[in-house]
């Protein structure tokens, strides 16, 4: 009777086994694929926020460029198909404040421009593929010089908004000796500034952009110096200096130094017309 009842129980047992049995690889069946389907969609986030950054990133560069094949010819125009990337693009009138002053170290000590340049930024959608603090033109320095460095900056930063590529420009400086007036020998500096302050828009989507020069204001100042060594052009721009130093010649009379400041302003619009 004892061994009866005990094969009944070990029967019992191994009939409850199986479904248990089944029950756990059903269910780890299902863990690994919730598992796998978890990270296969995370994977195609990923890659479709890197393609946004990218496509986001080239637009900005041929936007960039456009600016760039403009500037100083009044009247000249691009169009621009700005690609849908998730985002929204940005143009402040008030961004990018740039001061410039100029001095001699002994007597001259004057600011030749103060004002807002403007700034176009496409805020990103929130990625963890963009390289924040990255430039993809131009670098950190407020001012360049006849080496070539672009004037454009170009770069990938953090806002309180979340990632965005940021565009602005900065002065860019070229000098020369011109000869002598009055015995004196003179030097002549220009001074170019992009200026994007006359329009201003928030907009989604895809855009058709129009990139006009409206003009190119030029304005000339004039400085007489007895003592002189290096005369220094500061750029203060958004918080950050930098300085370029330009030699200077002098004649026993001393030396003119002929200061140039050309700013071209550059309408960024939506609509080809």
């Amino acid at each position: 009777m004892l061994k009866t009842g005990k094969h009944r129980f070990l029967r019992s047992r191994r009939a409850l086994a199986l479904p248990v049995t089944y029950l756990i690889l059903f269910v780890s069946t299902l863990l690994l694929i919730s598992v796998t389907y978890v990270f296969a969609v995370q994977q195609v986030n990923d890659r479709q926020q890197s393609f946004q950054v990218l496509t986001a990133q080239q637009d900005m560069t041929s936007l960039d460029n456009d600016v760039l094949s403009v500037i100083s010819q009044p009247g000249s125009a691009a169009v621009l198909n700005f690609r849908d990337s998730g985002g929204q693009l940005n143009l402040t009138s008030s961004a990018n404040n740039l001061t410039l002053s100029v001095s001699d170290n002994v007597g001259v000590n004057e600011t030749i421009f103060n004002a807002t340049t403007g700034q176009v930024a496409y805020l990103l959608p929130s990625s963890e593929s963009a390289d924040i603090g990255f430039y993809v033109e131009g670098d950190s320095q407020t001012i360049t010089n006849q080496s070539g460095a672009s004037m454009s900056q170009l770069q990938i930063v953090s806002s309180l908004q979340g990632p965005q590529i940021q565009l602005g420009f900065r002065p860019e400086v070229t000098y020369a000796p011109a000869g002598t007036e009055n015995g004196q020998a003179v030097t002549d500096i220009r001074v170019y500034i992009v200026n994007l302050n006359a329009s201003s828009f928030a907009l989604g989507g895809e855009l058709p952009l129009k990139i006009s020069c409206l003009n190119a204001q030029l304005e000339t100042r004039t400085f007489q110096i007895t003592q002189p060594e290096n005369f220094v052009i500061t750029s203060q721009l958004n918080g950050s200096v930098g300085r370029v130093s330009v030699p200077v010649s002098a004649t026993s009379a001393g030396a003119v130094i002929q200061v140039q400041i050309v700013v071209s302003n550059i309408s960024v619009t939506e609509g080809l017309s």
